[in-house]
């Protein structure tokens, strides 16, 4: 035997993954009462603690607390749970009850205090009746006022006339629906996976529709959207009167609401299309063929499940199609708005240099002053000087020097200031 590189830690959980959850053989007679309980996620121990306090009680070995199925026979019943996403599921299996199924239920036989313990919200309770029956002809109107209370039934010939299923999709008055499989020629095995599919055709049919309440509660909210959309675009194209600031924050606002609402509602919207992409699958692995005068599974849920559906897709690509229209919007008005910016900060821009050059001539002229002042001064001390002189005995024109020291203050004062100037210049570069 050769030696193998190290496993992918999950790689054994991977390979066993597609054996998960295989459907009980079942034997007709048999009577099988299933729930579906909507569960929080993640689920902790709270759905395996009341399998492991059930097993203890009967004296089956409970199950691990990381498991996501477990199956045992109980005596009195046999147990099927599974763990899913949003729901877990818990089917009971007793033998017999040809004659009348529905009357006594396999839930009869599970503890009524162990029933108050478990956790979740019903969405789904059915009862299964499986009945041997091998003959070519059946009453419909028989099988639907006794064991659907008259009720108009859907059924089907399934897995190549192999059986033959009926149920009425109503929940009756002990909270339960119904549905009653004829074998015909199936296996154990067969007669097991037909079961799973006509029951997880009524729990993924009710899961796909828990998105409709959202999508008609959300109808107002999106015709509010579209409103508001199409007043913020009529008044960008100029019919508003509203500036662009104001628009744009009005745009921003309803884009906020937009994603809450995308954001609220998105896993909802996609889990209704993976649930109904579900039972058009398990409709078509059921091998349906019609009955005279009864609807198949597929007809029903084609015509009473799939408006639904559309409104919630509807709903759906609405809120999408807004996201996106706002989007755009808003990218068009901030172009828009940076314009007009771009605009203003030019206009500032040229407002700055008027402003410069006139502080430039007035600093010229402040220069000039500054050097006729100064010269002014310095040649008055030349005076002062020279006459002084004068009374000292040297022989010299006091009105001479005077004016001779005038080009030459001017110059140097001149260049004083230019030399000062250039010394500031350089240090606020």
């Amino acid at each position: 035997m050769r030696t193998l590189p190290k496993n992918y830690p999950l790689r054994q959980a991977l390979n066993d993954e597609v054996h998960a959850r295989p459907p009980e053989p079942l034997k007709p007679p048999m009577r099988i009462s299933f729930l579906a309980l909507l569960t929080e996620w993640p689920p902790g121990n709270r759905d395996i603690r009341p399998i492991a306090d059930l097993a203890r009680r009967f004296g089956v070995e409970p199950p691990k607390a990381d498991v996501r199925h477990f199956s045992a026979d109980f005596g009195a019943f046999r147990l099927k749970w599974e763990r899913h996403t949003e729901f877990a599921r818990y089917k009971f299996m007793v033998p017999g009850g040809r004659e009348q199924p529905f009357t006594r239920t396999a839930m009869e036989s599970v503890p009524e205090d162990w029933l108050a313990e478990l956790t979740g919200e019903t969405i789904v309770a059915a009862h299964v009746a499986l009945a041997r029956n091998r003959r070519q002809t059946i009453d419909n109107e028989q099988i639907a006022a006794r064991f659907f209370d008259g009720n108009t039934l859907v059924g089907a010939q399934v897995g190549g006339e192999a059986a033959t299923a009926f149920t009425d999709f109503r929940i009756h008055g002990d909270g339960f629906s119904r549905f009653l499989v004829y074998d015909r020629s199936m296996t154990e095995r067969q007669a097991g996976r037909y079961v799973q599919r006509l029951l997880e055709i009524d729990t993924y049919r009710i899961l796909a529709l828990l998105a409709l309440p959202e999508a008609q509660r959300l109808g107002p909210k999106l015709a509010g959207f579209e409103s508001d959309l199409a007043e913020i675009t009529n008044a960008m194209a100029g019919g508003g009167g509203q500036d662009e600031t104001t628009l744009l924050d009005r745009l921003t606002g309803l884009a906020a609401a937009i994603e809450n609402c995308r954001s609220n509602t998105l896993y909802r919207f996609r889990a209704t299309a993976a649930y109904y992409a579900l039972v058009r699958r398990r409709i078509d692995e059921l091998r349906a063929t019609r009955i005279e005068g009864l609807q198949t599974f597929g007809e029903f849920t084609g015509r009473r499940l799939a408006p639904a559906i559309n409104t919630c897709e509807a709903a759906a690509t609405t809120l999408n199609v807004l996201s996106d229209r706002v989007a755009d919007a808003t990218q068009l008005l901030s172009t828009r708005v940076g314009v007009i910016r771009e605009r203003q900060n030019q206009a500032l821009l040229e407002s700055m240099n008027r402003r410069a050059r006139l502080q430039l001539r007035l600093q010229q002229t402040v220069e000039g002053l500054s050097i006729a002042a100064v010269t002014y001064y310095v040649v008055s001390l030349v005076a002062y000087a020279a006459k002084a002189a004068v009374k000292s005995g040297a022989a010299i024109s006091p009105d001479i020097v005077t004016g001779l020291s005038i080009p030459v203050v001017a110059v140097l004062v001149a260049l004083a200031v230019r030399r000062v100037r250039k010394q500031v210049t350089r240090k606020n570069r």
